[in-house]
């Protein structure tokens, strides 16, 4: 699982049949210290994010696995809204 930030949304009239009704976010992901990490990501959202919360993605064959039984074309989805998180400072 990986940290990331909800930053827009992505709306697509046509698209494979198996998004249907998919709500698609753009992540940007996130270091430890909430720092910009690589490039934004579109993402399936499978918990009812929204722009400007924190979430736990996943990546690859897992990302379909929210939406099982549907067969839904994913390679990134949004598991989880994160409360808080903490990181203890090494010396």
């Amino acid at each position: 699982m990986h940290l990331a930030r909800v930053i827009g949304t992505v709306v697509a009239s046509r698209k494979d049949e198996g998004l249907t009704g998919m709500k698609l976010l753009i992540v940007q992901p996130l270091t430890p210290d909430r720092a910009a990490a690589g490039k934004p990501l579109v993402a399936l959202d499978s918990v009812g994010a929204g722009t400007g919360e924190d979430v736990f993605y996943v990546r690859g064959r897992e990302a379909s696995f929210p939406f099982l039984p549907a067969d839904v074309p994913a390679d990134a989805a949004i598991v989880g809204i994160v409360d808080h998180w903490h990181v203890e400072k090494t010396r």
